[in-house]
């Protein structure tokens, strides 16, 4: 399980007290949050007539850390589970995070309850290189953050071991090596079952580069290595790019932590091999997103804080990120195996969807000729106003082999403007003669062609010149003048009348 939190209570918490910061972290929707032990000042007092019998962790009205029994060199921290002797030391903490013991089991069963994993953190500035007082006060904080966190059931105590003030790389580290193996020497007696976490520096001048903590973590069992980003990209100048950069820092990790992780993350400003302060992630040249690939690589079970200035935001941030690059490689698997999956059946269906498009094209072309063809003699019977503007283009054909194109012109103007006329001549026409409605009363609808033999062919061109517009009355002039030799004929009306039907019974 990956988890997200804050170094600290979250800047946006109302209450600063630890149950306040536990509560705000799950509110945020994050599962993390490590405990900051600023200082570890404590105070001491013998032992009175009422303590003496007494546990120190049943204590109500202070957080007893420490009693202390014997004389001189023969002084020994007890057992906070043994009564109080007469003659004992007892230091208590001085602004703890908690009043007494009852109430930091509360605290860790609150953050049980909800999903929230604590850490502490000692203070920042120790020293485990010198061995001299202040050597002595950061072993003492070290041990007093543990029994903290074994009271709350907390998952690490991370701490900085010092510069190296002079002293060789060799010395520093066998110093280092000596006090914490009795550090974790006292906590196998206590029975506190926390690690210690050594967290990575970020500068040249204090101990703690990767190599040097995993040369600790081999000497003395049960210490375990906190990879600190920032720290070791500063002190890389920029060595943090790539997935495969960080993958490497877990492989060497997993040696001592077996698949459970503890780091820090945030944006960092460096230089020189330095770190110069904590930033934003992103503002800082260190990139979450290749760590989001790393993990999502890995089954592995890691807890990330947030040192940024931001603090919980920067560990939302980071939560925002992993689940975006989660979603990210889910589509391209998904895509991926879409590919595997049905390969040849799409090149097959390609080529059968291209086959049905071609022949479906110019089905509707014939269809759409077929249906023009058929309605183009029954549709000028019924709608002569309407029909005769599409179905003109049709009589062209026929009509142009006697050459008389005008023809197919002047009718489309002359049913628009007159459509309730011709509309009952041309019902007895499409029935009884079969035989010239093909040619000349699909041209001229009025059907004049009739009109010729049985009225006077005069009176039948006289009225069409007189109703229609002036506009038309120019053709119909063109009309009688190709018609000319028609009307000197008229003299030998019963001998052109017959020739006139028989070429009409040769085009049937």
């Amino acid at each position: 399980m990956i988890r997200f939190g804050p170094s600290g209570i979250p800047l946006s918490c109302k209450g600063r007290t630890l149950r306040d910061g536990i509560e705000d972290v799950h509110t945020l929707g994050l599962t993390a949050l490590e405990v900051q032990m600023v200082r570890a000042n404590v105070e001491e007092r013998y032992a009175t007539d009422e303590d003496i019998g007494r546990k120190p962790v049943d204590f109500e009205d202070e957080l007893v850390i420490e009693v202390m029994r014997g004389s001189g060199k023969r002084r020994k921290a007890t057992i906070l589970f043994e009564p109080i002797e007469k003659g004992d030391l007892i230091r208590s903490m001085i602004n703890p995070i908690a009043k007494n013991y009852i109430h930091l089991r509360q605290l860790g069963e609150i953050a049980k309850n909800l999903d929230v994993v604590l850490s502490i953190h000692t203070p920042y500035y120790m020293d485990l290189v010198a061995n001299n007082d202040l050597t002595e006060r950061s072993m003492d904080s070290i041990r007093w953050a543990g029994i903290l966190a074994n009271a709350m059931d907390a998952q690490i105590v991370v701490t900085h071991m010092g510069m190296y003030g002079g002293q060789s790389k060799k010395v520093a580290t066998k110093n280092i090596t000596d006090n914490l193996a009795a550090i974790q020497d006292w906590y196998t007696e206590s029975g506190i079952k926390v690690p210690v976490g050594l967290e990575t520096s970020g500068r040249q001048e204090i101990f703690g580069d990767f190599a040097e903590i995993e040369a600790i973590c081999d000497a003395v069992k049960g210490l375990v290595p906190v990879i600190n980003f920032p720290h070791i990209h500063a002190r890389g100048n920029g060595a943090l790019k790539k997935k495969e950069d960080f993958q490497d820092l877990f492989d060497r990790a997993n040696k001592f932590t077996k698949g459970h992780f503890y780091a820090h993350f945030s944006g960092v400003e460096h230089e020189n091999g330095n770190e110069i302060r904590y930033t934003p992630i992103k503002k800082g040249d260190l990139k979450f997103e290749p760590l989001a690939e790393c993990i999502l690589e890995n089954d592995m079970e890691l807890t990330v804080i947030s040192g940024s200035p931001l603090l919980e935001h920067d560990a939302m941030y980071m939560k925002v990120i992993l689940e975006r690059v989660l979603a990210k490689r889910e589509a391209k698997a998904e895509r991926q195996k879409v590919k595997e999956e049905t390969p040849e059946p799409a090149k097959k269906s390609g080529k059968t969807a291209k086959a049905p498009t071609k022949a479906k094209k110019p089905e509707p072309k014939t269809a759409a000729k077929k249906t023009k063809s058929k309605p183009a003699a029954k549709v000028p019977a019924k709608k002569s106003a309407k029909a005769p503007a599409k179905q003109a283009p049709k009589p062209k054909a026929p009509v142009k082999t006697p050459a008389k194109k005008p023809a197919a012109k002047a009718p489309t103007k002359k049913p628009v403007k007159t459509p309730a006329k011709p509309t009952p001549k041309p019902k007895p026409i499409a029935k009884t003669p079969a035989n010239k409605p093909a040619s000349k009363p699909v041209s001229k609808k009025p059907v004049k062609a009739p009109a010729k033999p049985a009225p006077k062919p005069k009176t039948p061109v006289k009225m069409p010149a007189k109703k229609p517009a002036k506009a038309p009355a120019k053709k119909p002039v063109k009309a009688p003048a190709k018609k000319a030799p028609v009307k000197a004929a008229p003299k030998k009306s019963a001998k052109p009348a017959k020739p006139v039907k028989k070429p009409a019974g040769k085009k049937k």
